[in-house]
């Protein structure tokens, strides 16, 4: 048997956005897809509903007077020894389904990896042309809906957070560029390959009118599938999120993956 270090996977849920089945299911979703130990530990407001399996902690404060700000809440995560976590850490936002094996995310090399923003959405020529300062700088933001690092070995950008807090909400549109930046500038920063962290709206619908007579199709290499902008992750489940000009077909696969009708646990 291979002894593994220490692994926590981490979810947040605040309010009443998400049930707490969203929570329950990405914990069965981590369990049918990965082959080893882990913590799961969800900080919420609202622990009502969440199964047994699931190390419920309350919502930490970063510590500054902008925590309420929902935009800013993921950076309490990196408090040094928060709920006792230890090791590496996994984190998974609520509107994300798992498709396939998640080792990879463990054992891709790096100090804090990320989703590339960019890869989730379709290019912005006119910004390529006309801002290509904000270009660079947007290839190098992370989306913050899966990530790896290791427990308290960024308790500086939390620090810097509090101790600039009013130039930083200045600076910063939100968590991800604050975040993104400070560790780039110490070259920390890493992305996770092209393609493992797929778009719902760009990689699993089709372009143009296909997707009038094309359903969605699970994008080919994923391991998750993300909801980034609209539609939203509950719309489609339900199956609405259509526009004029897109159409959003039924995606049984996408349910089965998320149901657990996929796969027992």
């Amino acid at each position: 048997m291979v002894d593994h270090p220490a692994l926590t996977v981490v979810c947040m849920k605040w309010g009443t956005l998400y049930g707490p089945e969203y929570v329950n299911r990405l914990y069965h979703g981590v369990r049918r897809h990965l082959p080893r130990p882990f913590r799961f530990v969800c900080f919420t407001d609202v622990a009502t509903g969440l199964e047994a399996a699931v190390d419920i902690q309350p919502l930490p404060e970063t510590g500054s007077p902008v925590t309420a700000d929902t935009r800013w809440r993921k950076l309490a995560l990196f408090r040094s020894g928060l709920a006792g976590i230890e090791g590496e850490v996994l984190f998974l936002d609520l509107d994300v389904v798992i498709v396939d094996d998640l080792s990879r995310f463990l054992e891709h090399p790096g100090r804090f990896c990320v989703i590339r923003d960019a890869e989730l959405f379709r290019p912005r020529w006119t910004r390529r042309w006309f801002r290509p300062g904000r270009e660079a700088f947007y290839q190098r933001v992370g989306n913050t809906s899966v990530f790896r690092f290791t427990a308290g070995a960024h308790d500086d950008l939390l620090q810097r957070f509090n101790r600039e807090h009013d130039a930083v909400v200045a600076g910063y549109r939100n968590e991800q560029e604050y975040l993104s930046d400070h560790l780039y500038q110490q070259g920390h920063l890493c992305f996770w390959p092209a393609g493992w962290c797929a778009s719902f709206k760009h990689d699993a619908v089709p372009r143009g009118p296909a997707s009038f007579w094309r359903d969605p199709q699970p994008p080919e290499g994923a391991a998750i599938v993300v909801f980034a902008g609209r539609p939203k992750m509950s719309d489609v489940l339900a199956g609405r999120g259509g526009r004029w000009y897109r159409r959003i077909g039924p995606a049984p696969w996408l349910v089965a993956a998320w149901t657990g009708e996929a796969g027992d646990d």
